[in-house]
């Protein structure tokens, strides 16, 4: 039972892992390792009810080990998410949520993890602290300037705020 609630959170991992690294084979890759360590280990699991909290250390301590082991690593504030869309580039709602991807990625590293787990994944900010390993204050400091960066290079580019895409909520 509980190797199947971790093979079904693939999606929200993801989804996650996507928004920290910007590139589609390497949040796969970090998801399958974070679920290959989840299914091997989840007798170290001490509460199921925090078996979430517990795959987003996981995906969280595998991202760590794949910057230390990239030698010639680009700073991930200049890099550029890709410019690929899908079939429906024609969408008025795609094209926001792509702004949204591209001014996400280019947050620093960590805001971009602090802003996904707790915009995206509806992780409190408690929850965040312990996945991080970071204090609360952190969090919610990070989380603020993730959010006015956000607006800031949104509102620059569509000369009306956006308050809301998909899953990211931008307004405090």
């Amino acid at each position: 039972r509980l190797t199947q609630q971790i093979a079904g959170s693939r999606d929200r991992l993801y989804q996650v892992a996507l928004a920290w690294c910007s590139d589609e084979m390497v949040a796969d890759d970090l998801v399958q390792e974070t679920l290959a360590c989840g299914i091997l280990n989840y007798q170290q699991l001490r509460d199921e009810s925090c078996l979430f909290a517990w795959l987003y250390s996981i995906l969280h301590n595998n991202w760590v080990k794949y910057l230390r082991k990239k030698k010639n690593h680009v700073e991930l504030d200049e890099t550029q998410p890709a410019e690929t869309r899908g079939p429906m580039n024609q969408c008025q709602e795609q094209e926001i949520v792509y702004r949204v991807r591209k001014a996400v990625a280019a947050l620093a590293e960590d805001q971009r993890k602090v802003i996904a787990l707790v915009d995206l994944e509806g992780f409190s900010y408690q929850e965040v602290s312990e996945i991080l390993h970071i204090p609360i204050g952190t969090v919610m400091s990070r989380l603020h300037r993730a959010r006015k960066q956000l607006l800031a290079k949104l509102e620059i580019k569509t000369h009306q705020p956006v308050t809301g895409v998909g899953n990211f909520r931008l307004v405090e």
